[in-house]
């Protein structure tokens, strides 16, 4: 909502469009060929893991700790490919997820759940407007800071995980 304030309601869907579609895009991609680019690299899905952990759990920090908006971000055509589509919709933890789910699910059922999560967040996003103003700017900051709490658990988690998987834990 922070990145959209105040721009024309079409602009808005066309970010969203953009978001959720280079969300999707991304996804696939890193499903089809992350872990063959990964091993490639000799990086292993755990190291993956403790990166992308740190990296999320930084971010939830940053966010957690701003009680005012420092930066504004200006309208460009890409605002739904960085940073709404990559990455705020599919950032290390969809990515390190998928790779995990596709193991033991399979592709069809982890694709599937994918794709929906991402439509949903797609939906989330058109509704915020109006979320917005049934919680008001104090609720809507309390619900930010609780997400960006739970964001940083799920980090903190992350990085125990990975860093588990090198011990045999």
């Amino acid at each position: 909502m922070g990145l959209t304030e105040g721009l024309e309601r079409s602009k808005i869907r066309h970010i969203i469009l953009q978001s959720v579609i280079t969300a999707t895009a991304v996804a696939l991609i890193f499903l089809a060929i992350g872990k063959a680019v990964l091993n490639l690299l000799g990086i292993t899905i755990a190291d993956f893991m403790i990166a992308g952990g740190t990296l999320l759990f930084a971010l939830s920090l940053r966010d957690i700790m701003t009680f005012e908006k420092r930066f504004r971000i200006e309208y460009s055509e890409t605002l739904g490919v960085v940073p709404l589509g990559v990455p705020m919709i599919v950032g290390p933890g969809v990515l390190v997820t998928t790779m995990l789910l596709i193991d033991e699910y399979g592709a069809i059922p982890t694709v599937s759940a994918t794709v929906i999560n991402i439509i949903i967040a797609g939906f989330v996003f058109l509704l915020s407007e109006p979320i917005n103003r049934l919680l008001g700017k104090s609720g809507t900051i309390a619900i930010s800071k609780l997400a960006s709490l739970v964001l940083a658990a799920i980090g903190v988690m992350m990085v125990r995980k990975g860093i588990m998987t090198y011990t045999g834990g």
